[in-house]
């Protein structure tokens, strides 16, 4: 038996949502990361705070990690601004004075005001972005400023829920500009490449909760991928998924890294019949314990990924309403 987490050298691991939702951590996660021989690297498209911020925070949470595994959207925006621009460009910063502090390192001039005459803008997350904030960035993109967006998240985890994230107030900006910003951030591989040359990754696993963060970004450097059904995406949104947005693994959470890495892969199962004939999406269980809901879902999805048509989903059997529910059917 192979572990799902002894088959890569390197976990690239989201943040919020898949090991934290605000302050506090997803429950199991701890100890589902704990004791592995991998290297962990933390990438996130959060850029409101410093690497050795969240450490902190991690640590402080209960993960083992420190500055030098955590990978920000932030710092990829800064090595993307620093490929554009001489040294000593200025540039507006839409975000907190964590993302300022990123333009510095690069040799670039952090400003706040579409006066200073910024020849590009820089916009992350920040809670205290408002409509001067957000005013500034229009007039510096109207006037022709290089636009670099940390990442285009429309919402971002929370204890409480589901915010909006960067992506929503990067959508005001575009509205008011019709300009499309360069995205930093997953799914865009400045950030990925980052984390792989940074952590020497021969055979890295993306773990992540969103699709079109997490996974797209994955399958854009084309890497194996874990999605956890503990963030913003969830099961039946998997059913229909274009190829893009289409994970390796599927975990209810981190716990499956340490189970046979054929238990989360997307692929038949023993016991699972499932077939499409005359646009029907056909399940049927024969097995003699209890279905496994999770264990349908990944037979279930192997064959709507195959490229065959269908429009409809039929269960057979009084066995599998907790799959019907995954799957939202």
């Amino acid at each position: 038996m192979t572990l799902l987490r002894d088959a890569h050298d390197v976990l690239l691991l989201d943040l919020d949502g898949t090991v934290y939702a605000g302050k506090d951590p997803i429950p199991g996660a701890v100890e589902a990361l704990s004791g592995g021989s991998e290297k962990q690297y933390f990438v996130t498209n959060n850029a409101s705070r410093a690497p050795q911020d969240v450490a902190v925070h991690l640590r402080r949470l209960g993960f083992d990690t420190s500055a030098e595994f955590v990978v920000t959207s932030s710092e990829a925006a800064a090595r993307v601004l620093a490929g554009k621009l001489d040294a000593g460009s200025r540039v507006l910063v839409v975000g907190t004075d964590a993302l300022a502090n990123e333009i510095s390192k690069v040799g670039l001039d952090p400003v706040r005001s579409a006066d200073d005459e910024p020849v590009a803008v820089v916009q992350g997350h920040s809670v205290d972005t408002g409509w001067k904030m957000l005013a500034e960035a229009v007039l510096a993109v109207r006037a022709g400023a290089l636009w670099v967006a940390t990442n285009v998240d429309a919402t971002l985890p929370t204890e409480r829920g589901l915010v909006l994230g960067n992506g929503s107030m990067v959508a005001a900006v575009r509205n008011a500009t019709d300009v499309e910003p360069i995205v930093a951030g997953k799914p865009a591989a400045p950030i990925m490449h980052d984390a792989i040359e940074r952590s020497g990754a021969r055979s890295a696993l993306v773990v992540g909760d969103r699709l079109d963060t997490d996974i797209a970004g994955a399958n854009e450097i084309e890497l194996p991928s874990l999605l956890v059904l503990t963030g913003v995406s969830t099961a039946a949104e998997l059913l229909r998924a274009p190829q893009h947005l289409r994970p390796t693994h599927i975990g209810p959470d981190l716990g499956v890294l340490n189970q046979d890495e054929s238990a989360s892969r997307v692929d038949s199962k023993d016991g699972w019949t499932v077939g499409i004939d005359g646009g029907v999406l056909s399940v049927r269980f024969d097995g003699d314990t209890a279905p496994d809901a999770f264990e349908g879902a990944l037979a279930v999805l192997h064959v709507a990924w195959s490229g065959s048509e269908f429009t409809e989903v039929r269960f057979e059997g009084n066995r599998l309403g907790d799959l019907q529910s995954l799957l939202g059917c």
